[in-house]
């Protein structure tokens, strides 16, 4: 097992009820390889933490994500929804932190 942090990258928009399930999905892909995953756009835009409509708040949640990513060792880029902005800057981060990258389709996702 790979016993590994990894920083998950999956689309937080449009349909934010399909995004936010196809990003469970992730973290279980991850989990169920031995992974310990981080998805800081299922855990700050709870109800009650952050908003992610309001800029400074989101520009919050982007930020404390970016610091916990110091210490994971891979970024996990989940490609099935397409690839957001935001998705495009966690990859940039992960190059600048000379970080691996890698990218994932779960062959059992279903669009809904």
């Amino acid at each position: 097992m790979n016993k590994r942090l990894v920083v998950i990258e999956s689309p937080y928009m449009g349909n934010t009820e399909k995004t936010i399930a196809y990003a469970r999905a992730c973290m279980k892909d991850c989990l169920l390889r031995g992974e310990y995953p981080f998805a800081s756009h299922l855990l700050y835009t709870q109800e009650g933490i952050l908003d992610d409509n309001i800029s400074t708040e989101r520009k919050l949640g982007i930020e404390a994500g970016f610091k916990w990513s110091y210490f994971a060792k891979t970024t996990v880029v989940y490609i099935d929804l397409g690839i957001s902005k935001g998705m495009v800057l966690g990859v940039r981060k992960a190059l600048e932190a000379k970080r691996l990258i890698e990218y994932r389709s779960l062959k059992t996702w279903r669009k809904k």
